[in-house]
């Protein structure tokens, strides 16, 4: 698969309230790096993710991250392709860019562009 799926992301109301779920559902091991969001770590091949807090009128979500190279121009590619850019680029410390679109049919898809990739 030339552009894998690298990460996923749950949009949750209750951050402590998720994160018990998914333990006792799943036995998923889910540490919190900030009051916003927390990483659930990977285990016995499958990808990491993470649940973000959401807020106000922001609904809650279930979306995936595929790897890429140039996030501008997957980003500008999927638009062309009949997508809508929802969040522009948008740079995560330490780890690289992200930004996330809809599809033809209003799903939500996240593209992440690993640091060692990332411009700027």
């Amino acid at each position: 698969m030339p552009n894998p799926v690298v990460h996923f992301e749950i949009g949750i109301k209750d951050p402590e309230a998720a994160a018990s779920f998914y333990r006792e559902l799943f036995g998923w091991e889910i540490h919190s790096s900030d009051p916003e969001y927390s990483i659930v770590d990977s285990a016995q091949g499958g990808i990491g993710g993470g649940l973000m807090r959401t807020h106000g009128d922001m609904p809650t979500y279930v979306t995936f991250y595929v790897s890429v190279d140039d996030l501008v121009t997957s980003l500008e590619h999927a638009v062309k392709l009949g997508g809508r850019a929802l969040v522009q680029p948008t740079p995560i410390p330490r780890v690289g860019s992200f930004a996330l679109f809809t599809d033809l049919d209003g799903n939500v898809i996240g593209l992440l562009q690993p640091r060692e990739n990332a411009t700027g």
